[in-house]
């Protein structure tokens, strides 16, 4: 049989068809609310812990350790999901994590010395609710068949994480300057009990369990090279964002404009939502792989220009031009993540990536408040270009692992953007 078959007549598929898929808004709707906080809560705990113990680093090295926790646990709770189903994780989750931001409020509030608030912010961060891997693992499950339909999921998933860190922060730094900062975690932590309930009862379209077998040990996600490659590479993709929420909030400060902060680190988040929805959309010819390369070495070029500008104008504007390279990023990167795992995995999989995240974020608000605390705000704009370069140096290096392990056959569509009746049977050599 010839390595590759492709049935002619290709049709697009938009997200417009992504959405009539059956049951998909049961559990859209309560996702959205559930994952909004995630985009709250490092900022959220910066804004509160800054107005109550004046340090810019301290208040990044307290994110960090929620940051931290939550990229160690994150991949065991997705790990957990796989094995015994989302809500059995979930439903302790968001009661962890309400407590846990309570007792944060109450200690940063009280002023109590700053290792009680890592206690706090340490359960606070691992109880987050991974809701984006766990609905990126719901599509898998419904999509498995439709394998264009399901890339352009991921790239509806990306917009979707990009949109929440537009409001997300803007809402956060809405709340927090408006009402008071205790306010902002306040909200995060409703929105994460609402949304986090509303989500594991939609228990029709979660994806199977897969218990394992007995006497046989299953393999962690994180033992394919690929997946830890990308796990790197969304390490430094993350140190991006925290470095931008906490130079940005000095920035603004210093310009005598707070209440600014929210809305630059919007105008970022939404460039990156702008190329997401864009990128769903084009039919690539070529590589998952090429394109992740590619659309890294941008993300570089744009953090490059940060630590230059001399006014909040000139900041929205090079914050959205670096936003661009974001989304086509990490959709990229969740497409080529699935296909480096076998199903049973694919939950702890995509959470590998989000705790990465989440750990480069940590990174990256700790170093930026070190260097704001001594050289001003633009000094935190250097980690953003470092932490990305050294993510793509990571990538060029050693991008032969991103080939998916070899199998008979995989089924592909063509760009991702194809229409499910006309996908090609490819070999694994082939996608790349």
């Amino acid at each position: 049989m010839a390595a590759r078959r492709t049935v002619d007549n290709p049709t697009r598929v938009g997200y417009g068809a992504l959405l009539r898929t059956p049951g998909a808004w049961t559990f859209l709707a309560p996702a959205f609310a559930a994952r909004l906080p995630y985009a709250m809560l490092s900022l959220g705990i910066v804004l509160l812990v800054l107005d109550t113990h004046g340090s810019y680093g301290t208040a990044g090295l307290v994110a960090a350790v929620s940051a931290v926790a939550q990229a160690l646990i994150g991949p065991q709770t997705g790990r957990l999901a796989d094995r015994y189903g989302q809500s059995a994780v979930l439903l302790p989750s968001v009661v962890v994590h309400a407590v846990s931001v309570g007792a944060l409020i109450a200690l940063a509030v009280g002023h109590a010395p700053v290792w009680t608030l890592f206690l706090a912010a340490a359960p606070a961060g691992a109880s987050v609710p991974q809701i984006g891997a766990m609905v990126r693992a719901r599509w898998v499950s419904r999509l498995s068949d439709s394998p264009a339909t399901l890339n352009t999921a991921f790239a509806f998933e990306s917009v979707t994480d990009e949109f929440t860190f537009v409001i997300g922060p803007v809402l956060a730094g809405a709340i927090a300057t408006t009402l008071n900062p205790s306010a902002g975690l306040i909200a995060e932590a409703v929105l994460t009990v609402a949304g986090g309930l509303a989500f594991a009862a939609q228990r029709s379209t979660a994806p199977a369990r897969h218990p394992g077998t007995a006497g046989v040990k299953r393999a962690s996600a994180l033992a394919s090279p690929g997946v830890r490659l990308l796990a790197v590479s969304f390490l430094g993709v993350g140190t991006v964002f925290g470095a931008m929420q906490v130079s940005i909030t000095a920035f603004t400060r210093s310009a005598g404009q707070e209440g600014m902060s929210g809305i630059v680190y919007g105008v970022f988040a939404g460039g990156s939502m702008l190329a997401g929805v864009l990128y769903g959309l084009i039919a690539w010819r070529n590589s998952a792989r090429q394109r992740m390369l590619g659309c890294y070495a941008l993300l570089v070029l744009g953090c490059s220009t940060l630590w230059a500008m001399p006014n909040l104008t000139a900041l929205a504007v090079a914050g959205l031009f670096c936003g661009l390279a974001i989304a086509p990023t990490l959709i990229t990167g969740y497409t080529l993540v699935e296909s480096l795992v076998a199903d049973g995995a694919k939950t702890e999989a995509f959470t590998w990536l989000t705790g990465a995240i989440g750990l480069g974020l940590a990174a990256g608000s700790t170093v930026a408040g070190v260097l704001i605390d001594g050289h001003g705000a633009s000094g935190g704009f250097l980690v953003p270009v470092v932490g990305s370069g050294l993510g793509l140096v990571a990538l060029l290096t050693l991008r032969r692992l991103l080939v998916p392990p070899s199998t008979p056959s995989r089924t592909v569509a063509r760009g991702g953007t194809v229409g499910a009746g006309q996908a090609s049977v490819l070999t694994p050599a082939a996608l790349d």
